[in-house]
């Protein structure tokens, strides 16, 4: 069973981020490098995009959280990210891995399975690239899923306990689990898969909710608050696009405006609707 989880939780991690304002050191795909420097900033985050192996290596030991997305990979991109995940695990920093249509290309693939080994605290994705990760058959197209969140439970619960870390496997549910414990968000949009990167952005905040947590069961429940926060936010802008009649443009300036003025009562009104 998954639990559903609570929106007072939540709110003490958002409170944890704008109070300690993490450093995200996102290795990500060029397609959404801008949108993913606004979300965290949205977010009280501090965003540092680098792709570059020798800067990536001093960074990752400073930062407060390490982001590793595969969207648009080459060897040197590969090695980098292989640079920086080794820096960050000597300092003890907390690292998240996107798998990125992981399973339908070959680099991409092995740079995934080789970094299984290298303890990321988090594994984000979605059904289609979760149960590749997991070893089981998928159906991938590119970055889009064609499977269902509930299908893939059961491989993230898998490949957790496989991996050792947490696995965030996200959809119209969101599923948090640690293998010995699953967690669930209901709450969320459909626009939420109409505007390129929302995934990838919100890897980069479980990253940044996860670097507040001191222990896996703390970052368990920080991996879950920054998929509530992302999913709560999404439902502020699509009400808003929708009453005003206007597309997915809109709503991605207004999904930013909602991360931004967040507040504990929406938190709580959004959250609690989902439990009743």
């Amino acid at each position: 069973m998954a639990q559903l989880f609570s929106s007072q939780t939540t709110m003490s991690y958002w409170q944890r981020v704008r109070t300690e304002v993490p450093l995200v050191l996102c290795m990500t795909n060029n397609v959404v490098t801008n949108w993913t420097a606004n979300v965290l900033l949205a977010a009280h985050a501090s965003p540092a995009m680098l792709d570059d192996g020798s800067e990536a290596e001093v960074l990752a030991a400073i930062a407060s959280a390490l982001l590793i997305n595969v969207g648009t990979l080459n060897t040197l991109h590969a090695q980098a990210m292989t640079q920086a995940v080794a820096s960050a695990q000597q300092a003890g920093k907390p690292w998240v891995l996107d798998p990125v249509a992981v399973g339908l290309l070959p680099l991409r693939t092995k740079l995934c399975c080789d970094l299984l080994r290298e303890s990321p605290a988090v594994i984000r994705g979605n059904p289609s690239e979760i149960l590749a990760l997991a070893g089981e058959t998928s159906q991938c197209r590119g970055a889009d899923s064609t499977q269902g969140s509930d299908e893939a439970l059961a491989a993230a619960r898998h490949l957790a306990a496989k991996a050792k870390t947490i696995v965030v496997v996200t959809g119209a549910v969101d599923y948090i689990t640690d293998a010995e414990h699953t967690l669930r968000v209901d709450n969320g949009h459909s626009l939420l898969q109409r505007v390129t990167g929302t995934g990838c952005a919100l890897s980069a905040l479980v990253a940044a909710y996860v670097s507040t947590a001191s222990n896996k069961s703390e970052a368990l429940e920080a991996a879950a608050s920054a998929c509530a926060v992302f999913s709560v936010a999404g439902e502020e802008a699509a009400q808003k696009t929708l009453a005003r009649n206007e597309g997915t443009g809109s709503f991605a300036v207004y999904l930013l405006d909602a991360l931004a003025t967040l507040d504990e009562a929406t938190l709580k009104k959004r959250m609690e609707r989902k439990i009743k």
